[in-house]
């Protein structure tokens, strides 16, 4: 049976603060087939000092002007405007999904019906907000940026002991750096963690382009989150690391590929082989024409396509042997 990895079209704040751009990256997650689309929910004040400087791809990106505060001031999203985005959602047949980046924003998402919670890899190590979601016993999707196997460990137990199972509980290896150079994906570490600590695995993407996705899919992601925007030339801090939305078609379509090509895992012929097997193996053949009672040698025997007649695995028993008739230059020997 095939697994059908979860993708996650990660918007963000690639709306910049516009309802109405917000709505086109959702249209652009359902054309390309995605399973969610998912923004960020957060309220500065209580996500960051007034004081706090931006990530060096932040000012990069957005300059140095203003600090983190200010810039994700304006990129906050209101009751009202998720409100406005899950109905959209609906209207596109595509599940609305989103993080939140504090208590308060949790329980916003919770009582607008989201079943299940994202917690960023920034979050990983904070008591307080892993209590309260643990306490929901929802499922759980954990992104490990930054974090040690150790982090990731301390971070299911504090869910467990507050009421989620950790059967519940997806982890997702991540490099916090956007975009993530190829020397530091580690994409083996994704099946580390799945070795070590026994819950299910997934990749939070941050490099160029729609490759490495798929390398996980075929590792054994089971989901998948990747940032996309409408054009990574417009302002903001995430646009010039995320998919156009060409590519996060292209991406779903070869997940999607990957994972029927991924197959059951056990050798045997296909359909498609076994009208092919007679065609390109090959049988023994005469080499030139051979008289009734001539005995079968290296000398007139030779192997040829088709494969309908004796195989040559069969060549040591037949050489020897005494041809029962008369064969012809290329006939299949028959016994």
């Amino acid at each position: 049976m095939t697994h059908r990895t979860l993708i996650i079209a990660e918007a963000g704040v690639n709306h910049n603060g516009d309802l109405s751009l917000a709505k086109q990256l959702i249209d652009v997650a359902a054309e390309a087939g995605v399973d969610l689309v998912k923004f960020q929910t957060f309220n500065a004040d209580r996500l960051v000092t007034r004081t706090a400087k931006k990530a060096d791809y932040q000012a990069q990106t957005t300059g140095t002007e203003e600090t983190q505060h200010a810039m994700l001031r304006r990129l906050e999203l209101t009751e009202d405007m998720h409100r406005e985005l899950i109905s959209h959602c609906g209207t596109r047949n595509i599940g609305f999904f989103s993080t939140g980046f504090d208590i308060e924003s949790i329980d916003l998402l919770l009582s607008l019906g989201q079943g299940y919670f994202k917690i960023p890899s920034g979050e990983i190590t904070n008591l307080p907000y892993l209590r309260h979601i643990g306490q929901l016993g929802k499922n759980v999707i954990l992104s490990s940026g930054m974090a040690t196997l150790g982090d990731i460990e301390a971070a299911i137990d504090v869910l467990e002991k507050a009421g989620t199972a950790r059967a519940l509980v997806t982890v997702l290896h991540c490099t916090t750096e956007y975009p993530t150079p190829m020397n530091e994906v580690n994409l083996r570490a994704m099946q580390s963690i799945h070795a070590a600590i026994g819950v299910a695995v997934g990749y939070s993407d941050h490099t160029q382009g729609i490759e490495v996705a798929i390398a996980a899919v075929a590792m054994g992601a089971t989901v998948i989150e990747k940032h996309f925007t409408l054009d990574r030339d417009l302002p903001g801090p995430d646009h010039q690391a995320s998919l156009e939305p060409a590519e996060l078609k292209a991406m779903v379509a070869a997940i999607r590929n990957i994972e029927v090509a991924m197959g059951d895992g056990i050798k045997r012929l296909t359909p498609s082989e076994i009208r092919n097997k007679p065609v390109a193996r090959k049988s023994l053949v005469a080499s030139h024409a051979i008289k009734a009672g001539e005995l079968f040698s290296a000398q007139n025997i030779t192997t040829k396509r088709p494969g309908t007649g004796i195989s040559p695995m069969r060549w040591d028993e037949i050489m020897g042997r005494t041809a029962p008739r008369d064969i012809e230059a290329d006939e299949l020997i028959k016994l």
